[in-house]
C-alpha cells in the first residue's frame, strides 16, 4: 500500500540545522512585492537592513524551507509527486523571528486523513534556537488517488465569513516577474517559471506560488489592520482554493474580530475567482 499510516506516524522525526540572515529576509520580502514605493518608510521596514523586521510567513522558506517535499519521503509514504497538491498552510509563532538566526528544525508526519479518493498528509515542522521555540509550521498536503486506507476523515477547518461587508479591502498587483523572484527563496518548481512545463500541467502559463499569495496576504493584513507591527501576529492559516497568475491582482477582503482577522482572497481579473479561503490571522 502506498500509504502505511501507522508506519508514517511512528517514524522518527527528521532533524536539520537551518540558518538565515538579513539577505534571505530581504529577498523573501521583495518576492512578495515589498518595496513599492522604494522610499516609502513603511516599505523600508521590509527592504532596508538597518530598519528590517521579519514578516512571520518567512517561516515557510527559512533555511530554504521546502521541508514539505522531504517530509513526503518519510517511511510509510510512497506516492507519485505528480498527484500532490499543497492544500493548506498554517504557522504558529512562539516569538518574533530574528533578523539573523540559526536553529534546529524537527519535521514529522503529524497526521494522515482519509478523504476517500484522496489522502491528506499533515507535515509538521517545529523550529527552535538556543533561546527556545520559534515557530511551528503545518503543511497540509493533498494526495490524489491515495485515500481508502481506512483512516479518520479529519477535522473541517472551514471558516464562515460574516454576512456584513468587509472592514477593509486591499488590492495587491502581482508583477509579471514576481514568481521568478520569489522562487529564489527556495521553491524551484518549474511550474512557476517554465511555460512548457506549465502547459504539461494544464495551465496556459506559469502560475504564482501559493505560498507567495500567502505571504502577500499576511503583509496586507500587517500593513493595514495591525499597523505594520509584525510582532502582533500569533498564528496564520489558510486553504489554497485556486491559482493566480503573475500580472493579475489579488483582492484581499478583511473582517476584523476580537483577536483575529478573517480574510478572503480572490483574483480580480478572473471575476473574483477564489485564491485563498478559510484564512485567519490571529493577533495580539
Amino acid at each position: 500500500m502506498p500509504i502505511d499510516a501507522a508506519k508514517a506516524l511512528a517514524a522518527d522525526p527528521r532533524l536539520g540545522e537551518i540558518g538565515w540572515d538579513h539577505k534571505d529576509i530581504q529577498l523573501y520580502h521583495l518576492g512578495l512585492g515589498a518595496g513599492r514605493p522604494a522610499t516609502d518608510p513603511d516599505e523600508l521596514r521590509y527592504t532596508l537592513e538597518s530598519k528590517l523586521h521579519v514578516l512571520p510567513s518567512f517561516a515557510t522558506v527559512a533555511g530554504a524551507g521546502m521541508a514539505m517535499m522531504g517530509g513526503l519521503a518519510a517511511p510509510g509514504i510512497e506516492i507519485n509527486l505528480a498527484n500532490v497538491l499543497h492544500g493548506g498552510q498554517s504557522i504558529e509563532l512562539h516569538r518574533p523571528i530574528p533578523v539573523k538566526g540559526s536553529a534546529t528544525s524537527t519535521a514529522r508526519v503529524a497526521a494522515l486523513y482519509d478523504k476517500g479518493k484522496a489522502a491528506v498528509v499533515v507535515l509538521r515542522t517545529e523550529v527552535a534556537d538556543a533561546d527556545g521555540p520559534l515557530w511551528t509550521s503545518d503543511a497540509q498536503i493533498f494526495v490524489r488517488g491515495e485515500g481508502g486506507f481506512g483512516g479518520e476523515r479529519g477535522p473541517s477547518a472551514k471558516e464562515e465569513l460574516p454576512e456584513r461587508a468587509p472592514d477593509r479591502v486591499e488590492e495587491r498587483h502581482i508583477r509579471e516577474e514576481q514568481a521568478l523572484l520569489y522562487r529564489l527563496s527556495g521553491d524551484w518548481n518549474p511550474l512557476h517559471a517554465d511555460p512548457e512545463f506549465a502547459k504539461l500541467a494544464g495551465f496556459d502559463r506559469p502560475i504564482l506560488h501559493g505560498l507567495c499569495s500567502y505571504g502577500m496576504t499576511l503583509k496586507a493584513v500587517v500593513d493595514t489592520v495591525l499597523g505594520g507591527d509584525v510582532s502582533r501576529v500569533r498564528a496564520y492559516r489558510t486553504r489554497f482554493a485556486g491559482i493566480v497568475f503573475p500580472g493579475e491582482t489579488l483582492r484581499i477582503r478583511m473582517w476584523q474580530e476580537p483577536g483575529r482577522v478573517l480574510v478572503s482572497v480572490t483574483a480580480v481579473e478572473r471575476d473574483d475567482a477564489p485564491v485563498l479561503a478559510d484564512t485567519v490571522v490571529e493577533h495580539a
